[in-house]
């Protein structure tokens, strides 16, 4: 089964926008670790994209990739291991958790919605509207300990294989949603963010710390309430981000922000050409990885590079024990690297 994807608008809504420049990688941002040019690389078999990266209690690694496949590896595998197809969703995979009740996961298929996959392979279908409207765009998840899944709808306009748009038009079109098991009910968490992506739990399950990709920003929302607190601006536009279970967590970064993109936010006449361009001719992801790990207030605690770009466009990050796994948009592995020294 493939699910149909919706269409895109052609034309975007951008609005003029003052320009900025891109900062600096230096102090905690500097290039001194650049252990992602270095990472252990593990194929998915005909695969590509395997956004996020999940690992279960037992060690078990997952992912998704394009052809909405969900694979699962052997616990602690390497290059040449082979995993194994757990299910298909017929849509487009993107964010993996573990349901901490049952070990179960919960999946964000971008044009399916929420979804439950279990170690049979059964997909259930949770949750692809809320109110009145569609859940267009489903990303990235957070499981509180009652079962309770916080995730992203990062646009309410453009689908993910139009995602491009969705950056030039510049418009805060995404939300923050949560569905309760106990009631089936879906309901919006808070609304308003330029592409929502990463989101994570804190350890108190009072707040969430949400990436807002289009504006490279870094924000908390209390719990309940949503109130929104600006944990700062980053240097690079964020993807996936998850807690380590300490008060800390970990962001990837696909790329360093873009000059030009930058530079167009004043011209939206400019971004209303660019967008209908072929995707090549549009601003590019620069081909630099980073992940960096930051605690609840967004202090930097450590930063990992990878400037030669042979692991690009990092969308995943997930710590178990001293291994960093990456997922990618773009690659056709997933990635591991030792946090050791």
């Amino acid at each position: 089964m493939t699910v149909p994807r919706p269409p895109a608008p052609w034309l975007i809504r951008p609005v003029k926008l003052p320009a900025t420049t891109p900062p600096a990688l230096i102090g905690p941002w500097a290039a001194d670790d650049t252990r992602l040019d270095d990472v252990e690389k593990i194929e998915v078999p005909g695969g590509h994209g395997p956004e996020d990266v999940a690992v279960g209690a037992d060690g078990q690694i997952f992912s998704g990739t394009e052809d909405g496949r969900i694979w699962r590896w052997p616990p602690d595998a390497h290059a040449g291991a082979t995993p194994v197809l757990l299910a298909d969703t017929g849509g487009r995979p993107l964010g993996i958790e573990a349901d901490p009740r049952d070990g179960s996961l919960i999946v964000c298929d971008a044009y399916r919605g929420l979804l439950r996959v279990t170690a049979d392979g059964t997909i259930t279908d949770l949750t692809h509207r809320v109110g009145g409207s569609r859940i267009l765009l489903c990303n990235n998840a957070a499981v509180a300990r009652d079962g309770v899944v916080y995730f992203t709808d990062s646009s309410t306009r453009f689908p993910v294989s139009h995602w491009r748009r969705d950056l030039l038009e510049h418009r805060p079109n995404g939300r923050v949603l949560a569905y309760d098991p106990a009631s089936g009910g879906t309901e919006v968490v808070a609304e308003g963010f330029h592409f929502p992506n990463g989101v994570a739990l804190t350890p108190e399950e009072d707040a969430l710390l949400l990436c807002e990709t289009v504006s490279h920003r870094l924000v908390r929302l209390s719990l309940p309430g949503g109130k929104v607190t600006d944990l700062g601006d980053l240097p690079a536009y964020p993807d996936n981000m998850s807690a380590v279970g300490d008060g800390t967590y970990w962001i990837a970064l696909a790329s360093p922000r873009v000059a030009i993109a930058e530079r167009l936010l004043p011209h939206p006449h400019l971004r209303r050409i660019a967008a209908v361009l072929p995707a090549r001719l549009q601003p590019q992801p620069l081909p630099y990885t980073i992940a960096a790990l930051v605690d609840g207030d967004g202090t930097v605690l450590r930063t990992l590079h990878g400037p030669a770009g042979r692991y690009v466009m990092a969308t995943g990050v997930r710590q178990h024990g001293d291994t960093l796994w990456l997922g990618s948009l773009t690659e056709s592995a997933i990635a591991r690297t030792s946090l050791a020294n």
